[in-house]
C-alpha cells in the first residue's frame, strides 16, 4: 500500500513525535497517526521511547551519536562544553545538557568519558591545608632533629617529649558523592581539605615522653 510520505529522514519523524507529544497526544495515537502518513516506519515501543525523551525536557530530535547517524556536536561546542567543565568540575551531566539542550542525556555522557577522556572521581583527604611558611618551618625542624640525631644518635632519642593537639570541630561534611569532580588523565588528583562547619569545637591535647 502506498503512503502519503515515503522514506522519511529520522529526524522528521522524531519531529512530528515531538510536536504530536506537546499536542498531549498518547503514544499510541502518536504511533497510529504516523502509521497512516509514514507507513510501518517505527514500532510502537520506539514511539513510547521517544515519546518519554520529549517527555523529559528532550529537545534534540537527532539521533544519538554512535548510531549511524551523523552528530550534531563539532568541535566549536565540544570545546564550549569542556570549557564549561573546567570552570565548574562538580559539574554534573544533567546540569550540562541543560546548559546545551541540543545534546542528548547519553551523547553528553560519551563526550565526556570518550571524547574529552574525564571520568568523575572523588578528592583524596589530606588533614589540613598548610602554608608555604608552615611548610618551611617544618621542613626546618625536622632538619635540626636529623642533625641532632647524627650528632647524639638514640640518646637524643631518649628525650624527646611527643605532644599533639587537634580541634575536634561539630560538623557535618560532604559526602563522597556530593564532592565528586570530573579529572581528565592529565590533571593531577584533586585534594579536599577538611572544613569545619559548625564553630563548636574542643582541643584535644596528648603528650608522651620516651
Amino acid at each position: 500500500m502506498d503512503v502519503p510520505v515515503p522514506n522519511p529522514a529520522g529526524c522528521e519523524v522524531r519531529s512530528v513525535i515531538r510536536f504530536l507529544n506537546a499536542e498531549k497526544l498518547r503514544p499510541v495515537e502518536i504511533h497510529r497517526r504516523l502509521t497512516a502518513i509514514y507507513g510501518n516506519i517505527m514500532n510502537e515501543r520506539n514511539v513510547r521511547k521517544w515519546y518519554a525523551e520529549f517527555s523529559g525536557g528532550r529537545t534534540n530530535v537527532h539521533d544519538e551519536e554512535g548510531r549511524g547517524r551523523r552528530s550534531s556536536v563539532d568541535h566549536a561546542l565540544l570545546a564550549r562544553i569542556e570549557a564549561k567543565l573546567r570552570e565548574d568540575r562538580r559539574v554534573t551531566v544533567r546540569d550540562l545538557t541543560e546548559m546545551f539542550p541540543e545534546v542528548g542525556k547519553s551523547t553528553m555522557q560519551t563526550l565526556l568519558t570518550v571524547k574529552l577522556g574525564y571520568r568523575k572521581v572523588c578528592a583524596r583527604w589530606v588533614p589540613i591545608m598548610l602554608t608555604e611558611v608552615q611548610k618551611v618551618n617544618r621542613m626546618e625542624s625536622s632538619q635540626k632533629f636529623f642533625d641532632r640525631f647524627n650528632k647524639e644518635g638514640d640518646e637524643f632519642l631518649d628525650s624527646i617529649v611527643t605532644g599533639d593537639e587537634t580541634w575536634v570541630y561539630h560538623s557535618t561534611p560532604e559526602s563522597k558523592q556530593q564532592f565528586m569532580t570530573w579529572r581528565h588523565p592529565e590533571t593531577p588528583r584533586v585534594k579536599k581539605f577538611r572544613q569545619a562547619i559548625s564553630a563548636k569545637k574542643v582541643m584535644g591535647i596528648v603528650e608522651e615522653s620516651s
